[in-house]
């Protein structure tokens, strides 16, 4: 994710990233541009309609439609917004589930207990293990350093990989119960933040395997390349060859909006703009080796 300050107006402007709009629409706004320059010099040089021409009431219907393409966009983009939200949300309750999990095992176990060296690997381990699998990764191997060979030769990275890691925390507090190093009692105080682990992840993958629908995607590209395509015809009488950038300036503008969101409704990826999930990972791993 990008950092940034929101309260600078001076630097945004002139500041051109990987994931910038300009950026990655510039080859269709020159095509937009062509296109606009190609209508306005037809209209007026080749075949020289007046500015009485019925054309020029196309105008009419940009007016009407403007709101509505405005309103479609708006919606869009707050649709894809809700999905980035939603996945930080999710993503901070993980860190903050792990912490608190860290420092419930921290006061039940004794200070020599060979359990804390177990959860201080595991803990972070799932939150490094449900980052790769919400970014289609491969697993690296190293992440199951310094855990019991007996716990490496059971996992299986072809199969999900959260839900083992989860459900080695749960047999792992089960054998805890059974050598009698915790009691029933601690067992339902750390049962929540281990159980809330699936939970998050479940609700992660609900972001990133249900799309916005495909039929409602394509009928905001139709419309937007239909409104824009009709634009010079009607205001090239008004504004002659200055249609060229303007229409270029508004297909710029609306169709930005449409790519910021298509870049933030999947919030777990690798994009400049999708959530910090490597550094958010780190942050997990530091406070539980702090804690326990």
């Amino acid at each position: 994710m990008i950092a940034h300050d929101p309260k600078s107006w001076l630097s945004p402007p002139f500041r051109f990233h990987r994931s910038d709009t300009l950026r990655r629409l510039f080859p269709w706004i020159t095509v937009v541009c062509c296109y606009a320059g190609i209508v306005a010099w037809v209209e007026m040089e080749y075949w020289k309609i007046g500015p009485d021409s019925h054309l020029r009431n196309i105008t009419v219907m940009h007016t009407l439609l403007g709101f509505v393409i405005s309103f479609l966009l708006v919606f869009r983009t707050n649709t894809a917004y809700e999905r980035w939200w939603e996945g930080r949300k999710l993503w901070g309750q993980l860190v903050n589930n792990s912490r608190n999990l860290a420092m419930k095992l921290a006061a039940a176990l004794p200070e020599d207990s060979r359990h804390r060296a177990f959860f201080r690997k595991i803990i972070p381990l799932y939150a490094n293990a449900l980052k790769s699998h919400l970014r289609s990764e491969e697993t690296r191997i190293e992440l199951f350093d310094n855990l019991p060979e007996t716990v490496i030769k059971k996992i299986d990275l072809e199969k999900h990989l959260p839900n083992q890691i989860a459900a080695f925390m749960i047999r792992h507090v089960q054998d805890m119960r059974h050598e009698q190093v915790l009691d029933g009692y601690q067992m339902l105080f750390i049962n929540n933040e281990i159980q809330s682990f699936t939970d998050i992840c479940g609700a992660c993958e609900r972001i990133k395997n249900t799309p916005i629908p495909y039929s409602y995607s394509v009928f905001i590209k139709k419309f937007l390349l239909i409104y824009v395509a009709t634009l010079p015809f009607g205001f090239v009488f008004t504004l002659g060859y200055w249609v060229v950038p303007i229409v270029g300036f508004i297909f710029y503008v609306l169709a930005s909006l449409e790519v910021i969101a298509e870049e933030i409704e999947e919030p777990f990826g690798a994009d400049e703009n999708d959530l910090p999930l490597s550094r958010m990972t780190r942050s997990i791993e530091a406070h539980v080796h702090e804690l326990i």
